[in-house]
């Protein structure tokens, strides 16, 4: 059949089985959003119009975390394909799959310094797996089929197709294919033939699986450490929990590997790193073997990567190869997705029993935090954990609330924490709230924030009412940039500079401005009653919680510094 690009792109967007797109139009990109009107593509793909562009790029994030699925994100050229950059580095750092469709200036415009033209494929190769610069209308759909297919294979991450306008105003023929015959034809089967594989994982070594088996056989204290590729890695949850379970174990988790493990779960000793609890971080020293399964041994991490685990054997499992020995030197080492590994793994791992060695890990957990007439962030936290049954979607941006948040709500299954991990964005959390409830419409989502980021993108609250999307937005205000000054105060000798927040606006007013409802707490149980009202409202919510300024994430360790010396309980 003979089409247009612009029809064309909506039409390899169904055999992708998409639904749901998040973008704001402009100039170049207006062929696309006709299509929404001229051939009635409104009927058949849910479009949102975010108030920013960053905002739609974090909302088809938390949209791909949330589902599983790929998420889309239209932009114009210029400063709208610009304005995604953050949304489209934040996603590459955590391996969230998300295609970013922009339109540059036509053809014979490139290169001119024409109106809002800008080299996005330029821009963005360092933080995307692949992109793309459309010339020619006969490759469109091909490239298109080729970009999800590389989107959500192996390791997932974003991938970005730039057209140039005068692609989609032309024509070509363009037949429909399912998804399942893509590597059959065009560029993928290209692709596929040039790298002598399809775009699975290979199977891992058995050998290496052997390996880690007789590792196990003569470890003491085996440790687990638990990061984002569990999570990304379909199926893998419950063979990873079917592994520890056999194991017996101590598990750690790394931010991005929330959820692996439950957060309540008796093996789960907390985070590890900077702000990794007694128990996690101290096992890390004393473990005789840790099996890290999808992390990249980050800064955040292994603090000092030259001593981290220094006592142990470290087993490093990964699907990409570029993340083995890139941080932190391995023993030995599995090429492969965290699901096969785990299913050949627990076909040959017999039962353990480490009962003294996890007496000695969890004989320094943290004990409970003790209550007074003052709001805490544990308080908050622990209320939402009661009032959704810890049911609910989480959605953070960067900072403190973004560690309590981890913290003291019990994470039980993937795709419940929503956070930016890698790149640290603040602004992320509103936009992946939105995208999560989208595509989560029968799921709580709850956006925690502190009100430096929540200034970041509050204004997608707008979207938020437009919609009728009721995500409650929890602000942990201290009335300054709180994780900063918590750097200040301990490393910087008290000098606060440029981190007070002594100006507006008022967040309920803010709430009311824009059409939702507000509320006010300076206690737990204001929080509580505010919370039920928000959880019955029906629509988008924006509680402001009174934290006192100095309240600091425990425990702390500086950067650089062993994960064992706290700089604060």
């Amino acid at each position: 059949m003979l089409m247009r690009g612009s029809q064309i792109v909506m039409e390899c967007l169904l055999e992708q089985g998409v639904d749901t797109v998040f973008g704001y139009p402009g100039g170049t990109i207006l062929n696309i959003y006709d299509e929404f009107e001229l051939h009635g593509y409104k009927d058949k793909i849910h479009h949102y119009l975010t108030s920013h562009e960053q905002g739609a790029s974090h909302a088809a994030d938390g949209y791909a975390r949330s589902t599983g699925k790929v998420g889309v994100c239209f932009a114009t050229s210029g400063p709208g394909a610009t304005n995604l950059v953050t949304g489209i580095a934040t996603a590459y750092y955590d391996s969230s799959p998300v295609v970013f469709i922009t339109c540059n200036v036509s053809e014979n415009l490139i290169g001119k310094d024409s109106f809002q033209e800008v080299d996005i494929t330029g821009i963005t190769m360092p933080i995307t797996k692949c992109n793309y610069l459309v010339k020619d209308v006969g490759q469109l759909a091909d490239v298109i089929r080729e970009a999800f297919a590389i989107a959500r294979s192996g390791r997932p991450g974003p991938v970005l197709v730039d057209i140039a306008k005068n692609v989609t105003a032309a024509t070509a023929d363009y037949q429909c294919l399912p998804v399942s015959q893509h590597p059959n034809h065009g560029r993928l089967a290209n692709l596929m033939r040039r790298t002598g594989r399809d775009l699975g994982t290979p199977e891992p070594d058995h050998g290496d699986i052997q390996k880690l088996l007789d590792l196990i056989a003569q470890a003491e204290r085996p440790m687990v450490l638990v990061g984002g590729g569990v999570i990304r890695s379909r199926g893998a949850v419950p063979e990873f929990r079917k592994f520890i379970e056999t194991l017996d174990a101590p598990v750690g988790s790394t931010i991005m590997g929330g959820g692996a493990c439950p957060g309540d779960h008796p093996l789960f000793t907390g985070m590890v790193g900077m702000h990794g609890s007694h128990a996690s971080n101290i096992a890390t020293t004393e473990c005789d073997l840790l099996i890290a399964i999808g992390c990249r041994f980050s800064d955040r991490v292994a603090t000092d990567p030259a001593i981290f685990a220094k006592q142990a054997k470290i087993v490093h499992i990964d699907i990409d190869r570029a993340e083995i020995d890139k941080n932190v030197l391995t023993y030995h080492h599995i090429i492969g997705d965290a699901r096969r590994v785990l299913e050949l793994l627990n076909a040959q791992l017999p039962p353990h029993d480490y009962t003294q060695w996890k007496a000695q890990v969890f004989s320094r957990k943290e004990l409970p935090l003790k209550k007074d007439d003052v709001l805490h962030a544990h308080e908050v936290l622990e209320t939402i954990q009661d009032l959704t049954d810890g049911k609910a979607i989480i959605a953070t941006d960067v900072g403190q609330h973004q560690m309590w948040s981890c913290q003291y709500y019990h994470f039980s299954r993937p795709g419940q924490l929503l956070t930016s991990g890698g790149f640290g964005t603040m602004g992320f959390g509103l936009g992946a709230a939105m995208g999560a409830k989208v595509g989560n419409p029968d799921q709580i989502v709850v956006h925690c924030t502190g009100d430096g980021c929540f200034r970041m993108n509050c204004h997608e609250l707008a979207t938020l009412e437009h919609y009728h999307i009721p995500v409650i937005t929890v602000i942990f205000n201290n009335g300054t940039l709180g994780m900063v000054r918590q750097w200040q105060n301990l490393i910087y000798n008290k000098r606060f500079s440029q981190t007070d927040l002594d100006r507006g606006p008022d967040f309920v007013k803010l709430a009311e401005a824009y059409g939702l409802k507000g509320f006010r707490a300076g206690t737990q149980a204001a929080f509580e009653e505010a919370f039920r009202q928000a959880l019955q409202a029906g629509c988008g919510c924006v509680i402001d919680c009174a934290i006192r300024m100095d309240a600091m994430v425990h425990p702390m360790v500086s950067a650089g510094t062993p994960v064992t010396d706290f700089i604060l309980d």
